[in-house]
């Protein structure tokens, strides 16, 4: 009896042993996030948006939409490429427009030992259309093997009637997300369009002729950003239509059913990175005014760290590891203003240092 007595006296004991340990784990603060600089990376006094950061061959690269006509869809467009050996200093390396096309959202991919460029692309003609039309979009490529000469722009095969945004290299594969209309629908108006607009999961073997994967997103798709996990199944944050709240976006191999939970907020330009054991999410920030905002993604929560210095258009941030605990964030914004006191729109970068 007494050794029964002992025997529960120690599970009970292990018991809360382990209960503690779990509750001072769950309710560990997640990690901090210091800004340490801030800097004007570029402006051209044209409208600078939508960036992208990557490393290739020991050097960092930037892209981003360059506009002399603003925001909005238009043929003179083009997408900007730099170099640097350390992060500080900056040189151009590339830009390029496709006719009758506006140029936005570029992406970088590491892959196939190249480094590739992707842009999704609305059909114009020759002047900014008063209407564009979703089933016209159609992706594009850039890509080189040395950073200095380049190849392209080339259509991607598979992407007509796609809107392409972000990529990720997978077991051997190119992955990219894009929007489209279900079926292809022929619709007027963004009520119409929105409910039945899909964020498609696309695969290639080389890079450039794409195919259907899954879908992140059955209705209000839009922007995503996603990873592949260790373990080969995908996270994703997706933006929502309509203003909608964002979604995380779940699947396992071969990707064609996709859990979504609704997250707590609206995401504009998303990005969902993984920084050794965390997961950071970026993106633009709607309660109250626009901000560039970073969080934390711990238990399919967000967690809010810091606001960069932004306001008004704003967004699409960029990520690249320096070490362990420091990075290198890109977004743009039109917080300043020019010497005549009317906004620009810029690119940015900050150095972010991850503490315990």
């Amino acid at each position: 009896m007494r050794a029964s007595i002992s025997s529960v006296r120690e599970l009970i004991l292990t018991s809360l042993i382990c209960l503690i340990a779990a509750a001072n784990i769950s309710s560990a603060a997640p990690p901090k996030l210091k800004v340490t600089s801030v800097r004007r990376a570029f402006h051209n006094g044209e409208h600078n948006a939508f960036t992208d950061l990557c490393r290739f061959r020991g050097q960092f690269y930037l892209t981003f939409r360059s506009c002399p006509d603003g925001h909005m869809v238009h043929p003179t467009s083009s997408i900007i490429v730099l170099r640097s050996d350390d992060g500080n200093e900056w040189e151009q390396v590339h830009r390029f427009s496709v006719p009758l096309r506006d140029t936005r959202d570029p992406h970088f991919l590491v892959f196939d030992d190249k480094l590739f460029l992707y842009t999704g692309t609305w059909y114009c003609g020759e002047s900014s259309p008063e209407r564009y039309d979703m089933n016209q979009q159609l992706g594009y490529a850039v890509w080189s093997e040395d950073g200095t000469t380049w190849q392209g722009p080339r259509m991607l095969e598979g992407t007509y009637g796609h809107y392409i945004w972000r990529a990720a290299a997978h077991d051997g594969k190119a992955w990219l997300c894009g929007r489209r209309k279900r079926h292809f629908a022929e619709t007027r108006t963004r009520t119409e369009r929105d409910p039945i607009v899909e964020s498609a999961l696309l695969v290639s073997d080389d890079g450039l002729v794409f195919e259907t994967a899954g879908l992140f997103q059955e209705t209000y798709g839009d922007e995503t950003a996603f990873l592949f996990e260790e373990d080969g199944s995908i996270l994703a944050v997706a933006r929502s239509g309509g203003g909608r709240n964002a979604q995380l976006c779940r699947a396992e191999p071969p990707y064609e059913d996709f859990t979504r939970t609704d997250l707590d907020r609206y995401i504009g330009g998303p990005l969902v990175v993984k920084w050794g054991d965390d997961t950071l999410v970026g993106g633009r920030k709607t309660i109250g005014p626009a901000r560039m905002t970073l969080y934390w993604l711990i238990d399919d929560e967000l967690h809010e760290i810091t606001e960069l210095p932004s306001g008004g258009d704003c967004s699409y941030p960029g990520f690249v590891q320096l070490d362990d605990d420091r990075a290198l964030v890109s977004w743009y914004s039109s917080h300043e203003k020019d010497a005549d006191g009317k906004p620009i729109t810029a690119i940015y970068l900050a150095e972010v240092i991850r503490t315990k």
